[in-house]
C-alpha cells in the first residue's frame, strides 16, 4: 500500500507479466486485464514488430544486428491505450494495421534473436514499466525483463489450438492457412532455441493451459491471481 496525500492509503500498483508462445491468447488477456485495472498494457511484441517495420521500410537486413540497433537508437515507439487495444506508432506515425501483416510479423521473429536488439529493447521496455501499474506480455518478460514481477503468468495451448486460433483471427483458410500454420511453428521453434532469453515459463510463474478453456475463463483465473496478490 502506499500512502495518499489525504491519509488515506492506495493499493499498491503491480507489475504483472504475461509470457507465453504465439496464439495462446496472451495479448488479448493483457489488453482486457489492464482495462479492468487501468494499469498500462505494454506490448513487448509491438515494439519488437515496429522496429522489424523500420527495418523493412529502410531494406536493411534482419541478418545485420548491427545496423538494426542503430534503427532502434534512432526509433521513437509509443504504444497508446484505446478501448479497443494499443494504438503503435512510430515516430508519430500510426503502424497499428500494418504491424500486424504477415511479412512484419516474420520479420519481428527473425529481429527478436540478436541479442543486442534484445537488450535495447528490455532496457527501454523496463524503462516503460518501472514505476508498476502495468500488464506486459511477451516470451521472455517474466524471465528477462521483470524478473522480479509482483505477478508471473505463463499462457500456453496446444500447438494444434492455437494454430487454429491464428487462422479465425486472420480469416484464412487453405493454402494459406498451412503456410501461416508453417510460419507459426518455425516461429516456436525459433523462440525456444535462441540463446539470449529463450521462450520458457519462469520458476515462480503460474502455468495456465488455454486450450480447453474460453477467453473469459482464462481472464478470470488472471483475475483471481491479481486479487490474491493485492490482498
Amino acid at each position: 500500500m502506499t500512502d495518499h496525500p489525504s491519509g488515506q492509503s492506495l493499493p499498491r500498483k503491480l507489475i504483472i507479466a504475461i509470457d507465453g508462445p504465439a496464439g495462446a491468447g496472451k495479448s488479448t488477456i493483457a489488453s482486457r486485464l489492464a482495462r479492468k485495472l487501468e494499469y498500462v498494457n505494454l506490448e513487448s511484441g509491438a515494439m519488437y514488430r515496429a522496429l522489424a517495420l523500420k527495418a523493412i521500410e529502410r531494406d536493411a537486413s534482419l541478418d545485420d544486428e548491427t545496423t538494426l540497433v542503430k534503427i532502434a537508437d534512432g526509433l521513437r515507439i509509443r504504444l497508446e491505450p484505446t478501448i479497443g487495444g494499443n494504438r503503435t506508432l512510430i515516430d508519430g506515425r500510426d503502424v497499428s494495421a500494418r504491424i500486424r501483416e504477415r511479412d512484419v510479423t516474420e520479420a519481428a521473429s527473425r529481429v527478436s534473436v540478436h541479442p543486442k536488439v534484445r537488450e535495447w529493447m528490455v532496457d527501454h521496455q523496463r524503462a516503460m514499466g518501472a514505476g508498476g501499474g502495468v500488464v506486459m506480455e511477451g516470451r521472455d518478460i517474466g524471465t528477462k525483463v521483470f524478473p522480479d514481477a509482483d505477478l508471473k503468468i505463463f499462457l500456453d495451448a496446444d500447438p494444434v489450438v492455437r494454430e487454429e486460433r491464428r487462422m479465425q483471427q486472420q480469416k484464412i483458410k487453405g493454402e494459406v492457412a498451412a503456410s501461416v500454420a508453417a510460419e507459426l511453428r518455425e516461429r516456436d521453434r525459433r523462440d525456444r532455441t535462441r540463446a539470449t532469453s529463450p521462450l520458457i515459463a519462469a520458476d515462480d510463474a503460474v502455468v495456465i493451459d488455454s486450450t480447453a478453456l474460453s477467453e473469459d475463463a482464462v481472464l478470470a483465473r488472471v483475475e483471481a491471481l491479481v486479487k490474491q496478490k493485492l490482498a
